[in-house]
């Protein structure tokens, strides 16, 4: 009997076993990135369920970060992001400080803090891209060098035909130094879409400035001024809205990050008549490569869609339209 009992109790869970041994491989295996990978792996869940359990547990992380640092693109580096990884940690049922340990020193290299250019996220922009120039003292320099953006909200409204008529964005910026004042605005639309009879208007917390239009691009860029310049640290909202006329069906809006976002809210509202047969929120790390997010997304009342978006890093982030 003693002998049975015993034998019951180390039957009792033999996935714990398991579960340890695996453990103990991840824990003396690294780098980093494959031990996050194969914990993954093991556990069975897909990104975006690791990210509802660690919201559960009031963390909150994008599912993008998630799916860099499982691919070794982006680490874990700051006081915040090694929080997120213990409670990675708790989730994938591995012990306490498993991945902390194969994260190690991270050394910064004198170009990490350099923000790629818009061109290089996006290569079919270049044409429209050259027009920066035009609006900077300096040409070739970083445009929006001074600010952050820490939060948007784009709202768009399409028309029956799937067009976009207007386009309402509210952007929450903060001064990287002292003296920014105003901010760079491109913006690229559907091949075919004709750029003259696109209006630009300031709505709050800015006016416009000169605005320049690509003669060979369906392409614009344009100046929203706040009329003094910002301290360092400080924050300033503003709103401006773009009114086309004479645009072509859509097949999405991406925006482009340059560096990390807090926050990014896209809504679209469309016809109640003329409904996408999909909508799908992305994300990817440069124009022509494949998203590392995407997700389904469903109009609600109203025939509106949303697509929310948290701790955004380098890279473009959107709702791809599919018509039919």
């Amino acid at each position: 009997m003693p002998t049975g009992a015993g034998l019951r109790m180390l039957c009792a869970n033999p996935a714990s076993v398991g579960v340890l041994m695996y453990q103990e491989r991840e824990v003396r295996s690294g780098p980093f990135h494959r031990a996050l990978s194969e914990a993954v792996e093991h556990r069975g869940l897909s990104l975006s369920r690791i990210r509802a359990h660690l919201a559960a547990r009031g963390v909150s992380v994008a599912e993008s970060t998630l799916s860099y640092w499982q691919r070794g693109l982006r680490h874990p580096s700051t006081p915040r992001s090694l929080d997120v990884v213990r409670a990675l940690e708790a989730v994938l049922g591995l012990p306490p400080d498993s991945l902390i340990v194969l994260i190690g020193p991270q050394r910064r290299s004198a170009g990490d803090d350099r923000r790629p250019s818009v061109a290089e996220l996006r290569r079919s922009w270049a044409e429209t891209c050259s027009l920066l120039d035009e609006l900077s003292t300096a040409p070739g320099a970083e445009g929006n060098a001074k600010l952050d953006v820490v939060t948007v909200v784009d709202v768009l409204t399409l028309t029956g035909e799937g067009r976009i008529s207007e386009i309402t964005s509210t952007m929450v910026v903060r001064a990287r130094e002292p003296g920014a004042d105003g901010f760079v605005v491109t913006h690229q639309d559907e091949p075919g879409t004709d750029m003259e009879a696109t209006t630009v208007f300031a709505t709050d917390g800015c006016r416009r400035g000169r605005v320049r239009r690509s003669a060979t691009s369906p392409g614009m860029v344009f100046e929203l001024l706040f009329d003094r310049g910002l301290a360092e640290g400080e924050t300033h909202t503003f709103a401006f809205t773009l009114r086309l006329t004479a645009s072509v069906r859509s097949t999405c809006f991406h925006r482009t990050v340059r560096s990390r976002m807090s926050a990014y809210l896209l809504r679209m509202r469309f016809d109640g008549c003329a409904l996408p047969a999909r909508c799908v929120k992305t994300v990817r790390e440069r124009e022509e490569l494949a998203p590392v997010v995407s997700e389904p997304l469903h109009p609600g009342p109203g025939a509106t869609v949303s697509a929310y978006f948290e701790e955004l890093d380098v890279g473009i982030a959107g709702i791809d339209l599919i018509w039919e």
